[in-house]
């Protein structure tokens, strides 16, 4: 009978999509155990009709012999609760919120210059150049609700964050035995100040249908990084390309 049952199987197998799952357990005695199932799929999977009108159905033949049903018995219909993404890529632009006290002593030591350019459009940036990216090798994505209009989600995982501040002023960042900013005495065509982060997020994402299959996706959170790198690029017809690779007295975490 076992034999007969294996050849039918196979022959199904013809006709049939077929699909392989493993799945792997620990006993107490600490022996993995392997679970090898074939799922034979039959015309009408995913709730469609059959070539015959019929309903689909699966097959299934594992360490627990043959079974008929109309739904498979894999993961792949169950409700995931957690999703892996892999590889996102996000671009943004920086922005400066400025809150020096430019008449205070500190301000006046740190930056070396004429009084009268000591204020917030020393650091004027070059907005269009002023960009951030951020590389996420891996996302996870935890649901929390989950409706037919509405979803919230939490998701975190780790990844690279890339900041760039295109300066329009010919600035340069100086860390001696006293930070400072002095005003330089070259023209610069490019000067920028960059850091690099290894960041971790924890935002909450909520999608909300407006309308048939289309959604809005929104979000808000907090990342929290520590800068391994920070340095300064400018280029100009005097110096040529420098690089400087310092602290500059920037704090560590964000």
């Amino acid at each position: 009978m076992k034999q007969f049952i294996l050849a039918t199987a196979a022959t199904l197998c013809m006709s049939m999509p077929l699909f392989a799952q493993e799945n792997k357990t620990t006993n107490r005695d600490g022996d993995t155990v392997v679970d090898k199932t074939i799922i034979i799929g039959k015309d009408g999977q995913n709730g469609k009709k059959g070539k015959d009108g019929k309903d689909g159905g699966y097959i299934s033949l594992g360490s627990e012999g043959l079974k008929v049903s109309s739904k498979r018995i894999d993961s792949i219909n169950k409700a995931r609760k957690v999703s892996v993404h892999f590889l996102t890529l996000d671009i943004g632009i920086n922005a400066l919120h400025d809150k020096t006290n430019y008449s205070s002593a500190e301000a006046q030591q740190y930056l070396q210059m004429g009084t009268e350019k000591k204020n917030g459009d020393l650091f004027a940036l070059r907005q269009s150049k002023s960009i951030n990216v951020n590389i996420w090798p891996v996302l996870l994505d935890f649901r929390l609700f989950k409706s037919s209009n509405q979803r919230i989600s939490l998701y975190t995982g780790a990844g690279l964050q890339l900041y760039n501040f295109k300066f329009n002023k010919d600035i340069t960042y100086l860390n001696e035995t006293t930070p400072m900013v002095i005003e330089d005495s070259v023209k610069f065509r490019k000067n920028k100040l960059a850091f690099a982060y290894v960041s971790i997020p924890l935002m909450l994402k909520f999608k909300t249908r407006v309308g048939g299959n289309f959604w809005i996706t929104y979000g808000a959170g907090v990342i929290g990084g520590y800068c391994f790198d920070s340095w300064t690029k400018q280029i100009s017809d005097e110096r040529g390309k420098q690089k400087n690779h310092d602290e500059f007295n920037f704090q560590k975490f964000n």
